[in-house]
């Protein structure tokens, strides 16, 4: 497959930079300041690669106007290098191949309708009543359940499940392994302590422009649907409980858990590992930002970031830092003491 080539020039006013060198120079790839050859574009967005600026051998370079000066190369001069770069980044994946058609061991229903240019894969299956947008993807074995709506440009990638009644809006990627829209996790107990299963009946409503990592986990609603707006971004192995909402251009990093009821604002990070469950239904307000491995057990209605668990150190001091920390609330106990014991000293001396 040969390469596409672009120029700095029109790169450039792609994204509204001012380019500094050689307009015409063709660019047929991306790489990093450290490793980029003389054909590939690279970006300087952390002062912490800055050093690597120097002897780059890129053709060039996306950065800002205060590091233009020790720049051996073409420049693009804009404010933000680094959302720059990833708008130019898909002009130069070629990991999307799939051309339209159904191919001839899919399984698609009479029932289900397909938009303009749909591309479904080999071994996948599309069910009865659901709705393909046009340009619409479904990829090698996935699976679209009954009564399901994939909007324009939605992108399903290989072994993809997608529970019945699903809505997906358009411009949204789910990657391989991911299931949308099995059940939530509900039971009640009879008097004998036996769980009957509570029927989840909702479903799932993803928004637009989200995507949605590796083997992710998003349950359907118990009675109202699950609800992910829009410009979410979701990582890999991410678990998301039943009737969960997530608000626009939030950001779920992988391995967290979110247990079942919990809202999200708009614009918060959940770094990797977090989890979220506490005694009732948890809420955070928008603009929250969750530190790695975080427990969130409780509501957070201001915007912020918030961290908890323990710093690593050495395993010998960590031990002897975890048994203190059991004797807390004893050393508090006894620092009152000795506080009340003080303050009658000081009253007995007139002081």
């Amino acid at each position: 497959m040969s390469k596409q080539a672009f120029t700095v020039r029109r790169l450039a006013a792609h994204v509204g930079a001012r380019f500094v060198g050689n307009g015409e120079l063709e660019i047929t790839g991306l790489g990093s300041l450290e490793r980029a050859a003389p054909g590939e574009l690279s970006h300087l967005s952390s002062a912490s690669y800055r050093r690597f600026l120097r002897d780059t051998n890129a053709g060039a370079v996306l950065l800002r106007e205060a590091d233009l000066a020790t720049c051996p190369c073409t420049a693009l001069v804009v404010a933000n290098p680094y959302h720059a770069f990833a708008r130019l980044s898909a002009w130069f994946d070629e990991g999307d191949s799939d051309v339209p058609g159904v191919h001839a061991t899919a399984s698609v229903s009479e029932g289900a309708s397909l938009g303009a240019n749909v591309s479904i894969g080999p071994g996948a299956v599309i069910e009865g009543d659901a709705c393909l947008g046009a340009g619409a993807k479904v990829g090698a074995l996935s699976f679209v359940g009954a009564g399901v709506v994939l909007g324009d440009r939605v992108r399903l990638w290989p072994n993809v499940t997608v529970y019945h009644g699903v809505s997906i809006g358009a411009d949204s990627s789910v990657h391989s392994g991911a299931v949308i829209g099995s059940d939530g996790f509900g039971y009640a107990p009879d008097e004998h302590g036996r769980l009957e299963k509570i029927a989840q009946i909702g479903s799932v409503r993803v928004g637009c422009n989200v995507e949605i990592g590796a083997n992710t986990t998003i349950d359907r609603g118990a009675i109202d649907d699950t609800v992910i707006g829009d410009g979410v971004k979701i990582d890999n192995q991410v678990q998301i409980g039943h009737n969960v909402e997530i608000g626009d251009h939030t950001v779920i990093c992988g391995c967290v858990g979110i247990v079942g009821s919990t809202r999200i604002g708009k614009h918060c990070v959940l770094a990797g590992g977090v989890g979220v469950g506490g005694d009732g239904p948890i809420e955070l307000a928008d603009h929250v930002v969750v530190s790695g491995m975080t427990h969130v057990s409780r509501s957070i209605d201001r915007a912020g970031q918030y961290s908890s668990g323990t710093l690593h150190s050495p395993s010998l001091q960590w031990k002897r830092n975890a048994l203190r920390f059991l004797q807390l609330d004893q050393i508090v106990r006894r620092l009152k003491r000795v506080e009340k014991t003080l303050e009658k000293q000081a009253r007995g001396s007139g002081q």
